[in-house]
């Protein structure tokens, strides 16, 4: 069994979670970081899934982290192979029937972002998505690295065939919230876990990508989480 396999959200970039991924092999762990054909414009969630199973090569995982968009794979991956635990990361909540396009005016996302942003004395009308939404509390070094990299293409494969599973997998799940997300503010992923997973999120400091702007404290979460399969070293 792999002890951590991490699914990356949108742009489908393992990179994502390099630094996350350093500091748990540091701590002696076996870790997968998936790349996803986000580019692939006749991938799917379907694809993405085999994806991730191909680069588990054959073999489950005790906790499945899922950032993001990845939280429409997560479940199904648990429903293909030995998965122990599911970890939700600032994530998308599926619900059966609906498409990740059609999630964001079901939940009402833009809404809520609008209204964080307001409450906070910001303007989605004029800030940079990027710098000021995704990045905003990311460690100048690393935004800088990503930006040389340049940002990953994600099609439309994804977003528009109806997630294909009417349940969720029989499997422990945890949600675990960045306190500071501009992109999912917090009050609206808790009413958005409440309702379709029917269960409270977990709360850490650090915005959208947490894997970047708090690889340390993650890394204490996950392996907190692990600790509770009772299988921790």
């Amino acid at each position: 069994m792999h002890d951590f396999v991490l699914i990356p959200g949108a742009g489908g970039d393992g990179w994502y979670w390099h630094l996350l991924e350093a500091e748990l092999v540091r701590r002696g762990y076996d870790v997968v970081a998936v790349t996803l054909p986000a580019d692939d414009p006749d991938a799917g969630l379907v694809e993405y899934t085999d994806a991730v199973l191909a680069a588990m090569g054959g073999v489950g995982t005790d906790v499945l982290v899922a950032q993001s968009l990845g939280g429409f794979t997560a479940p199904l991956v648990a429903q293909r192979t030995e998965v122990s635990m599911i970890v939700l990361l600032n994530a998308m909540t599926p619900k059966p029937g609906e498409s990740p396009g059609e999630w964001w005016e079901a939940t009402g996302s833009a809404q809520a972002r609008a209204e964080q942003a307001q409450r906070e004395g910001r303007s989605i009308d004029t800030e940079d998505l990027v710098t000021d939404v995704f990045f905003h509390d990311v460690p100048p070094e690393v935004t800088a690295e990503a930006m040389r990299r340049g940002a990953p293409e994600q099609s439309d494969g994804p977003f528009v065939l109806p997630y294909p599973s009417t349940q969720w997998p029989d499997v422990p799940t945890r949600f675990l919230q960045g306190a500071e997300d501009r992109f999912f503010p917090i009050e609206f992923q808790r009413r958005v876990v409440a309702e379709r997973l029917g269960m409270d999120l977990d709360e850490m400091p650090g915005g959208h990508l947490a894997a970047l702007s708090q690889p340390i404290l993650l890394a204490d979460r996950l392996q907190a989480y692990r600790a509770e399969l009772g299988g921790d070293r």
